[in-house]
């Protein structure tokens, strides 16, 4: 089977500490691109200078930045990963893998803490209610909603996405099980990040987030098919 060329999304604010060995993980023949959100410590500077192709997105918000990577993307299938160095993106090869060979058409990290302050308690409490009302919502029995994951980017597009905030990886998760996806869960070693957090290092951050899901998960049922689905 001919092997599919590869883009990483990786939303950017302020990651200049974690970039370095972030990006030292992209596997060899892919693209990253870093999406810059309005860092002020140089980030996208020190990843144009490590070879990443850099696209920066002045609407504030985590939806705003991988939307923009996704637009700017050009490979067969896109990746998603978050730049704090918490996670590998060395370990999404077989996230690709899957979606080239058709085990699945969206593969999801499901995150496993290593090490205290990897994963606060109150982010775990807010995935864990997420999760019980995206199985009401659809039916799928997914432990978690990280920010890991590939599929197929003319899919993806297809999607119509709306989200720009954190919403945008539940919405992704919703209207993919709303057309029929087949969606695969991984567990992937997830490590105490480098720097502080924008969103689940903070109880305001994570309500927030949670406000932001449940909306995604208020929208109605989609009635038909979403043109221009996997495969």
């Amino acid at each position: 089977m001919k092997s599919v060329t590869v883009d990483v999304v990786l939303p950017c604010l302020n990651e200049a500490e974690a970039l370095p060995w972030v990006l030292a993980r992209i596997p060899a023949g892919w693209r990253a691109v870093v999406v810059d959100n309005g860092s002020t410590d140089g980030s996208a500077e020190i990843a144009r200078g490590l070879g990443a192709t850099v696209v920066h997105e002045s609407r504030r918000g985590f939806g705003a930045a991988c939307h923009a990577g996704l637009l700017a993307a050009e490979a067969e299938v896109v990746c998603f990963c978050d730049c704090d160095a918490s996670l590998d993106p060395a370990l999404l090869t077989g996230f690709v893998r899957a979606v080239e060979e058709g085990q699945a058409d969206l593969v999801l990290g499901r995150r496993r803490p290593q090490g205290r302050g990897a994963w606060p308690v109150h982010a775990r409490a807010g995935n864990l209610a997420l999760s019980r009302m995206l199985h009401r919502r659809t039916g799928l029995r997914l432990h978690d909603l990280g920010p890991m994951r590939a599929a197929r980017r003319e899919s993806l597009l297809a999607l119509e996405l709306t989200d720009r905030r954190s919403g945008y990886p539940l919405q992704m998760v919703v209207r993919a099980a709303d057309t029929g996806w087949q969606i695969r869960e991984v567990d992937v070693p997830y490590l105490p990040r480098a720097g502080k957090s924008k969103v689940t290092g903070t109880w305001r951050g994570t309500y927030q987030a949670v406000r932001d899901m449940s909306r995604v998960l208020a929208e109605p049922v989609a009635t038909a098919p979403v043109t221009g689905g996997p495969r």
